[in-house]
């Protein structure tokens, strides 16, 4: 098959999703969220830009990464000359979320082809994990959930790139006295409030918030890392106690 046919066959199987109910249904969904994502996405964009990365670089990093949280957690590390090891100490742990999220998608996404599923990976975000499992609490067979993943994680990835890559662009010229920092501080918490769903991640949200004040001394940031791995403790030990329960144990 040519290069053409290719193409034409990509755009044709793109157009038939698009028109998919559950994937119109993922964009409708991702769009109120959209003020949130670009202000933190500006934000994101504005701090790549003044940390003399480069545009090229911070361009670079933004559309490989693609994960907001680790690209901040990483940049004050790299600027201040920190050790490799504990950039991507830091990085890793800012992501290990996403390996909750992967465990939670795995029954919904199960029966596609590896590398479908290692592309929809690259898709996975805070805010469509949320607006999934509102959509889908549970899994029942027969549904198309990747279009509904697709039209919600392509939305806000689309914002997200947008506005970040606008950050990077226009960050020198983005005067301090516009508060975007302060902004976006409070676009990350509405987006972070949006997955405090139960007692547990109340409990996780609070232990990371102690931990983080009482080792703010240490250097590097590294009280980000001591709060990261504070929350996931505590959500293992509430995972394990539930389990229990359930069991009914004591």
């Amino acid at each position: 098959m040519s290069l053409k046919s290719r193409l034409a066959s990509i755009w044709a199987i793109a157009l038939a999703t698009t028109r998919r109910p559950l994937f119109r249904e993922g964009v409708r969904d991702g769009v109120p969220m959209a003020i949130g994502i670009a202000a933190w996405g500006v934000v994101a964009g504005v701090a790549m830009a003044k940390s003399d990365m480069g545009v090229p670089l911070a361009i670079f990093m933004s559309l490989l990464v693609y994960a907001g949280s680790a690209q901040i957690a990483a940049l004050p590390l790299i600027v201040a000359d920190a050790p490799m090891w504990v950039v991507w100490a830091t990085t890793l742990c800012v992501s290990l979320r996403f390996m909750a999220f992967s465990f939670h998608y795995r029954p919904f996404f199960l029966h596609l082809p590896r590398g479908k599923r290692l592309a929809l990976s690259y898709l996975m975000g805070d805010t469509n994990f949320a607006l999934f499992f509102r959509r889908f609490p549970e899994f029942v067979p027969g549904e198309r959930y990747e279009d509904y993943f697709l039209g919600s994680a392509l939305t806000t990835c689309g914002i997200w790139q947008v506005t970040i890559i606008t950050g990077i662009v226009a960050g020198h010229g983005i005067p301090a006295s516009w508060g975007l920092g302060f902004a976006g501080t409070m676009a990350l918490l509405a987006l972070t409030c949006t997955q405090l769903r139960d007692p547990s991640t109340w409990g996780a949200a609070i232990v990371a918030a102690c931990a983080a004040v009482a080792a703010y001394a240490l250097p590097l940031k590294l009280n980000i890392v001591v709060a990261i791995a504070a929350a996931v403790a505590f959500g293992a030990l509430a995972d394990q106690v539930r389990a229990v329960r359930r069991r009914g144990g004591p």
